[in-house]
């Protein structure tokens, strides 16, 4: 006799959850890609720019990842490893954008190439988050 797995249905996001998520990976992307400009440029406008979308990207970013953390001690979500994975990577997204925001905080001159490292790893990072939190999570049980 064999076991029969039935997940369930694909649980969406919260509307709301879906907006906060829907903007950290733009702003960071758009930090990348000031990044990048200004490597070729040297206009310190661009770091600049940089700076503020990474800001942009954790203030939106904190309340995505306190939704994820809320979300893993929820009932019915509880021994559940996606939740704890979206909520991982979130963090890591924001964790190594705060430090990205740390080396961009110093003089332009002296952000490359760790800000342009850091950027690209945030952006990677944020694309995964939304990756995972918008294809949905299981609302059964695997049994």
């Amino acid at each position: 006799m064999g076991a029969i797995s039935v997940p369930g249905p694909l649980r969406p996001l919260h509307p709301l959850h879906a907006i906060l998520l829907a903007f950290p990976f733009p702003l960071f992307l758009g930090a990348l890609l000031s990044d990048l400009a200004y490597r070729s440029s040297f206009h310190v406008q661009w770091a600049n720019f940089s700076s503020w979308l990474i800001a942009g990207g954790l203030f939106v970013g904190a309340f995505a990842l306190l939704w994820a953390l809320v979300n893993l001690f929820r009932r019915g979500t509880a021994r559940k490893r996606r939740p704890a994975l979206y909520f991982v990577v979130l963090l890591a997204m924001w964790v190594l954008g705060f430090v990205n925001a740390l080396v961009h905080a110093k003089d332009a001159w002296a952000t490359m190439p760790e800000g342009l490292y850091l950027s690209a790893v945030v952006a990677l990072l944020a694309l995964v988050a939304s990756w995972i939190g918008y294809s949905g999570f299981r609302a059964g049980e695997v049994e």
